[in-house]
């Protein structure tokens, strides 16, 4: 048998879209239900209108 040292790098750069219910805005966080779980999101990384700031 020989040794394969071939290794395959997988890049994914794409953009998902989630609904959920808007729980608590903080000073830079927001947090948000999907499904049964909370997750927090920094505002920094959202795509906000500029009108919201």
């Amino acid at each position: 048998m020989t040794a394969n040292s071939e290794t395959i790098k997988i890049d994914i750069n794409s953009t998902i879209s989630l609904k959920g219910i808007v729980k608590a805005i903080f000073n830079d966080t927001i947090h948000v239900q999907i499904g049964g779980k909370i997750i927090t999101l920094p505002k920094g990384d959202l795509l906000l209108d500029q009108s919201m700031s």
